[in-house]
């Protein structure tokens, strides 16, 4: 096997230990079993990812050839993040429709440039959520705010990449709820230093996939399927990964790797998928409510902000049926003086 092919599925076990135990995960998701004492976590596979990442990708597939028997039964509430915590978490934001809604809420006009070089901002990456940890608020009064989008985790990459040489430096792909706390945005960035106590805790699908294992789903260095947003278990969106964007993963990596380098194990996401089709729904609420009030619907009929309680599940769909990273499903709690 060549370091061009590696389909591989992977996913970190709760064991009681702050970075986890790094699991091989089937192609259908429902089976797993241990990487190995010599790949005890992820971090350690992306460390030495072009000697370890061949090794269990030809392991996953004699596991294949046994139809996973003698493994356990993969279930996600055993998961933390894939990457518990990471090197880096840094997120771009190409998508074209999303950004013309957003900038409308924050009433001002789209970033000069905006097609000319990614939007990037640097999240904390200390603390990553598993797919079923709750989603904790000090108080609802934040305005509490989903964001599904698709991320990559990296290699290390050389200051200098261009994009050409990031197609390569991509290992994984992942699926993650980049949570917002609405109204603490506006204070924040009237600062003129950025988001901190407005992003929270980012969550994450339990699997990440190497592009290979995607195989078709995988396309112009992009995740190309719809991602499906649920709340209280109606369909809130289902807009395409792959529609209508600015940049794709290996121009944002070459953006990020122009002046620095990355550490293998740097956190990469696109920003939240947004299609101009309003029948395509929405990966956040902000922007569904900006929609609905171009639409004319009075204040007290547009959607809410997530409230104690409400569960939110986000999951990429495949055509036939199957979710590649898994699903996010969790619920919110207050966890403040808050209602």
């Amino acid at each position: 096997m060549t370091a061009a092919c590696l389909p591989l599925r992977v996913a970190t076990r709760r064991n009681g230990a702050r970075d986890g135990e790094l699991m091989l995960v089937s192609p259908s998701g429902l089976r797993w079993t241990p990487a190995g004492r010599g790949v005890a976590t992820l971090q350690t596979l992306l460390d030495g990812w072009d000697a370890l990442a061949p090794q269990l990708a030809r392991r996953s597939q004699e596991l294949d050839a046994a139809a996973w028997a003698g493994t356990s039964v993969f279930e996600a509430n055993q998961c933390m993040a894939p990457l518990p915590r990471a090197y880096q978490w840094a997120d771009a934001s190409v998508y074209r429709n999303h950004a013309r809604l957003i900038y409308q809420w924050r009433q001002e006009p789209i970033p000069p440039r905006y097609e000319d070089e990614p939007l990037v901002y640097q999240g904390g990456s200390d603390v990553m959520l598993g797919p079923e940890e709750p989603v904790a608020a000090v108080d609802e009064a934040h305005l509490i705010d989903l964001e599904a989008e698709i991320a990559v985790i990296t290699k290390d990459v050389p200051m200098g990449t261009d994009a050409a040489q990031a197609v390569d430096l991509i290992a994984l792909v992942v699926l993650l709820n980049d949570v917002s706390l609405r109204g603490l945005i506006p204070g924040e960035l009237a600062k003129g230093f950025g988001f901190y106590q407005s992003k929270p805790a980012t969550s994450f699908a339990p699997i990440a996939v190497t592009p290979d294992a995607l195989g078709s789903a995988w396309k112009d260095c992009m995740l190309d399927l719809p991602v499906r947003i649920e709340i209280n278990g109606e369909r809130f969106g289902e807009p395409h990964a792959n529609s209508e964007v600015v940049f794709n993963f290996a121009q944002i990596i070459a953006h990020l790797a122009r002046t620095r380098s990355l550490a293998a194990g740097s956190i990469v996401g696109a920003g939240t998928i947004s299609n101009a089709d309003a029948a395509a729904g929405s990966a956040c609420i902000t922007e569904a409510r900006v929609r609905a009030q171009l639409d004319g619907m009075p204040e007290e009929r547009l959607p809410p902000y997530l409230r104690r309680g409400d569960r939110v599940r986000i999951f990429a769909r495949a055509p036939d049926g199957g979710m590649p990273f898994g699903a996010i499903d969790q619920r919110v709690e207050i966890v403040g003086g808050g209602r």
